[in-house]
């Protein structure tokens, strides 16, 4: 495979890695796997032989001080999303350094909104010779494939054109409604989850571990949020991600203190050296959201080349207007399941002029809502329709298709 040539190419190579390496990251805490955290390092090596190339187009690229500052910016995203990734690298290496994850950590993150699920095609199954793209398991259960192994090898960075094969074992995330209806399709059995666990008085302990797992929940709306900022040009939503920043700086603080209560009261307080290291590199990536965000924050318009890379990643960012009267009309996230149906997750609501982040399933939407939501390239356009939202692409807060032409 070739190495992109174009900056474009390099934003969405960088950026859909790093996303990646999150993603794996905490599946490899989940499920205590070492082999997933050494792929998040061989994809840091990936980010970084990008991003050096990067540098190296931006700085011949540069003709003109007009040049150089429209490109600054473009270097500016490119050193948020490295801090992305750097963060996703250390928290692999809680899994490598066996720094210890009480196991109460493990059983938040299975009752999670969205979660991490390791599949394995059977013998029976709907999906062996088929395309990715053609099997639509974003729009069909919510899912998404993040990586597959195959035998001893890995495929990371997957694309709609992998052909899937019986004995694949697939990662995938997405809510948890999602997870039964992929295995029925790779024909394995259903596996319900098991109700929570019932909590009588919290122990420093568990409120320590709920907010690490609030704090990986903000950090995640806090990228997908900036995203939105850039691309939308929103300094409102900017403004949201700041807010968030300053709430995960309180939250690491509380955290701090439970740590060092729960610290007394456990025979072996090593395991709470995890938990740390969990909590400042989610901390660390809602920095690097709030550092995107200066893009837009300053007088200067980001290069349109950065529009165009966001708008080409594998996840990308829409947004839609509930009309009244819309099917979504009066009806909460969790009735209409949206992940499932269109693929999109709802990162925030605007109304009124007040955000709403990373909603509830309990959350009725109302007509005149701006939804903000995340997915594949066939879901905005369902998602739309669902909110009879007909404004022609090109009108405000859409944005229109960039030629990158020779410019890169």
């Amino acid at each position: 495979m070739r190495n992109p040539r174009t900056v474009k190419e390099m934003l969405v190579g960088a950026k859909d890695a790093a996303e990646l390496m999150v993603d794996l990251a905490y599946a490899a805490i989940f499920y205590g796997d070492e082999d997933l955290a050494r792929e998040v390092l061989r994809l840091e090596d990936r980010v970084d032989e990008l991003l050096v190339e990067l540098r190296a187009v931006c700085m011949i690229a540069a003709r003109s001080r007009d040049d150089a500052d429209q490109l600054a910016r473009v270097l500016s995203l490119a050193v948020s999303i490295e801090g992305i990734a750097d963060a996703a690298e250390d928290i692999a290496r809680v899994v490598l350094k066996d720094l210890g994850v009480p196991a109460a950590l493990r059983d938040d993150l299975r009752h999670a909104s969205e979660v991490t699920a390791r599949v394995k095609i059977r013998p029976e199954n709907e999906l062996e010779g088929s395309r990715l793209k053609d099997l639509e398991l974003p729009t069909r259960t919510g899912m998404w494939v993040i990586a597959i192994r195959r035998d001893v090898d890995w495929v990371h960075g997957v694309d709609g054109d992998e052909v899937l094969r019986e004995g694949d074992v697939l990662f995938l995330q997405g809510p948890r409604a999602g997870v039964d209806e992929v295995r029925e399709l790779a024909g394995a059995p259903a596996r319900e989850l098991p109700a929570p666990v019932e909590r009588g008085q919290l122990s420093n302990l568990d409120r320590a571990v709920d907010l690490v797992v609030e704090l990986k929940n903000v950090s995640e709306v806090a990228v997908g949020l900036a995203y939105s900022a850039i691309l939308l040009r929103d300094t409102t939503l900017a403004s949201e991600v700041s807010a968030i920043e300053d709430a995960s700086d309180e939250l690491f603080h509380q955290l701090e203190g439970w740590v060092l209560r729960a610290a007394k009261e456990l025979d072996d307080p090593e395991e709470l050296r995890g938990l740390l290291h969990l909590a400042a590199a989610s901390e660390r990536i809602v920095d690097a959201a709030q550092s995107m965000c200066r893009i837009i924050e300053d007088d200067g318009t980001p290069h349109p080349i950065i529009a165009a890379a966001l708008s080409e990643a594998d996840e990308i960012v829409a947004e839609a207007i509930v009309a009244a009267g819309s099917q979504v009309d009066g009806r909460t996230l969790g009735d209409l399941a949206l992940q499932t149906v269109t693929g999109m997750e709802v990162l925030a609501i605007q109304r009124a002029g007040r955000w709403q982040y990373r909603p509830r399933r309990g959350t009725t939407l109302r007509a005149e809502d701006r939804l903000l939501a995340i997915g594949p390239e066939e879901g905005p356009p369902r998602l739309r329709e669902m909110c009879d939202d007909e404004r022609p692409e090109g009108e405000e807060g859409w944005i229109e298709p960039v030629d990158d032409g020779e410019e890169d």
